[in-house]
């Protein structure tokens, strides 16, 4: 992605968080992981999430993350941006 000419598709207002979590695949915990946006857990609700709070993870943008139980360390309101890109390695 880097260095990679990108096109913004949408812009979105939401919260973000930062989250502690154990891979799917048993590997190594992650710590204070930035960013996953509240559209990527299950069943979320519609208020922000707080720090402390248990969450199920249905993101998929790193390995063994989607299904992991996380903990919420800390959430921000701000906007999320989409975009298009071409991968400049393939």
């Amino acid at each position: 992605m880097y260095g990679a000419e990108a096109t913004i598709s949408g812009d979105f207002d939401t919260t973000v968080y930062s989250v502690s979590y154990i891979p799917t695949n048993g590997g190594e915990p992650v710590e204070d992981h930035k960013w996953v946006i509240h559209e990527e857990l299950e069943n979320p609700g519609e208020a922000s999430l707080e720090p402390g709070d248990e969450v199920v993870m249905n993101a998929t943008h790193m390995e063994s993350m989607e299904g992991a139980t996380a903990t919420i360390d800390s959430a921000e309101q701000t906007t999320v941006y989409m975009v298009d890109f071409v991968t400049t390695d393939t």
